[in-house]
């Protein structure tokens, strides 16, 4: 695969903060990235369920205010809140545990669109061993794989466990883990262990055999 690594790194913005929800203490991995399109096309592109299965993962349920979702494999929940050409937020459901994402979109002030999506969890020890980005480099993939999308849309799909097992998606797991322990220090919620997070994250892809 020809990836840029360096330039994907670059393209999104991460940042950690932590309060309390419902009087428990959560951490919030938030990272945001620009899109050269309109916003009709990028709201129909995060919300549309034939197109999420294009860049994300196959998705079925009411996606619309109050339905519930269900990522193929993975996460479902129940959409919260949904303005239209704007953002839409929901639960996140896996595991036996709940967590909430939130969804966002602007105007870049370049002519493109902004997203910034802010995944909430509660702090457990899962957190204190792998930091945050347990979620945020998946997250990343995730708009890696929309970009591809918006910029080819008619292309097929990324193989992703193809791409993790590539040099090149090795080296952007690794580069993206690095950078969400360095926003972690940034915020005060790090380091995990001796690695700010990086490689106990490249541990756990070890453990899920998605590295060699």
């Amino acid at each position: 695969m020809d990836l840029d690594v360096e330039a994907e790194l670059r393209a999104v913005e991460r940042s950690v903060s932590s309060w309390d929800v419902e009087g428990r203490p959560a951490h919030v991995g938030t990272l945001s990235r620009s899109y050269a399109t309109t916003m009709e096309d990028a709201w129909d592109a995060v919300s549309n369920a034939e197109r999420i299965a294009r860049w994300f993962l196959p998705v079925a349920g009411d996606l619309h205010l109050g339905g519930r979702y269900q990522l193929e494999g993975n996460a479902g929940g129940v959409i919260t809140a949904c303005r239209r050409l704007s953002h839409f937020a929901l639960t996140w459901e896996f595991g036996g545990d709940v967590s909430w994402v939130e969804v966002r979109l602007a105007d870049d002030g370049g002519g493109g669109v902004r997203l910034t999506l802010a995944h909430t969890s509660i702090h457990s020890p899962h957190w204190d061993e792998f930091g945050p980005g347990a979620a945020g480099v998946g997250w990343e993939l995730g708009l890696m794989g929309l970009a591809a999308h918006l910029e080819r849309p008619d292309e097929a799909q990324i193989d992703e466990a193809a791409f993790v097992a590539s040099p090149e998606g090795v080296a952007l797991m690794g580069g993206s883990s690095e950078a969400w322990g360095r926003a972690a220090i940034a915020a005060g919620t790090g380091p995990f262990g001796r690695s700010g997070g990086g490689a106990a994250y490249r541990r756990l892809l070890h453990r899920r055999s998605l590295l060699a």
